[in-house]
């Protein structure tokens, strides 16, 4: 693309740094508005575990967001390998556990699985693991669990460390950034004299305005150090009330979440919700009992009607991409090359491949 394109990204959480990279990488000349700093604290990306398991997310998703989840695979080591500093990623599969009195949710579980798996034949199956291929899958489990389900191939990635490494890249990249400068579409003209060739809405919750289907969904996550705690990979547990997933970063720190509530509201997390995820997260494995909580945090990841994201055009020239919901991570590099296919070709087949909805005029 010719080195004079001019595009200005609005929001820079994940969505935004991911496309403001990929178009000053095809010789975009980048702005990017922010409504907060750039330590991306306003961003759902920054409380996440950064799970990418399409197989295991399909028991509460469409097979859109696992056709995606699936590209992203393949394409988040791509995305990685080209930035300028380290990220974690970790390719090991995911391991599920259950409690011998929940064994009928997990059966429910696996049914599930099992029918995703007949409509995507190219997910790699479930494998169910007994007394004596557990211990050889997760030594450290291997006394609390006599059956486990194992997932292969699915991965996860450290957030935090990939918005640091975008922005890095941004920066590298000579990409404008305004930080606490909330923009919105209808500030721009694009295509017009004096103004971008292209503006991009990738504000989350902040297009509500534009977008009235949004709502926020609240999470809530807690990092623990567990010096005592070793997993191999991130490790869900069935409950009826509380599932809860562990996923173990690097330098045993632990991402444990689950929750999703229907409010905006980000209040610190209620004693409830924290006691559950911590006993749960000790039944899974006693070394959490000597954990030091390292951070509780809440945030709300925006959400459209249908739980399922969405492209909108809402100009010739200005794209809206949001709904990322509790999959942003899973999804984003599918989203990320959608938009870039439509932006070098005006059309997409990737869109239809993923039988993502894009509304374009």
């Amino acid at each position: 693309m010719s080195a004079e394109v001019s595009s200005v990204v609005l929001g820079a959480g994940l969505m935004g740094r991911l496309l403001a990279n990929a178009l000053a990488q095809r010789g975009h000349k980048v702005v990017v508005h922010e409504a907060q700093g750039p330590d991306a604290q306003g961003a759902a990306a920054r409380v996440a575990a950064a799970m990418l398991a399409p197989l295991a997310e399909s028991a509460i998703t469409e097979l859109p967001v696992v056709r995606m989840g699936q590209h992203a695979l393949k394409r988040w080591p791509e995305l990685i390998a080209g930035l300028p500093a380290p990220v974690f990623f970790q390719q090991n599969g995911t391991l599920v556990v259950w409690h011998r009195q929940d064994a009928a949710e997990a059966r429910r579980f696996t049914d599930i699985l099992a029918q995703t798996q007949q409509q995507l034949p190219s997910l790699p199956a479930a494998q169910m693991l007994d007394a004596s291929s557990l211990p050889v899958c997760e030594p450290s489990l291997a006394s609390r669990f006599n059956q486990a389900l194992y997932l292969p191939d699915e991965a996860q990635l450290d957030n935090r460390q990939l918005l640091a490494a975008l922005l890095a890249s941004l920066e590298q990249q000579a990409v404008e950034m305004r930080w606490h400068s909330p923009r919105a579409p209808e500030d721009f003209q694009p295509g017009q004299t004096g103004q971008p060739d292209w503006v991009f809405d990738c504000r989350g919750l902040g297009a509500r305005s534009e977008w009235p289907q949004l709502r926020g969904v609240r999470g809530e996550v807690i990092r623990l150090h567990a010096p005592e705690v070793t997993l191999q990979r991130p490790t869900r547990l069935i409950h009826p009330r509380y599932p809860i997933y562990i996923a173990p970063k690097q330098d045993h720190v632990f991402v444990i979440g689950a929750t999703e509530i229907e409010t905006e509201d980000l209040s610190p997390a209620s004693v409830r919700s924290t006691l559950e995820l911590l006993s749960a997260a000790y039944t899974v494995h006693s070394g959490f009992a000597e954990a030091r909580i390292l951070e509780v945090s809440t945030q709300a990841r925006p959400t459209l009607t249908d739980n399922l994201p969405a492209i909108q055009q809402l100009g010739e020239r200005c794209l809206q991409i949001n709904g990322l919901y509790r999959h942003g991570f899973l999804i984003s590099p599918a989203m990320l090359d959608v938009v870039v296919e439509w932006v070098q070709h005006q059309t997409t087949t990737l869109a239809t491949q993923f039988n993502l909805k894009f509304d374009h005029v």
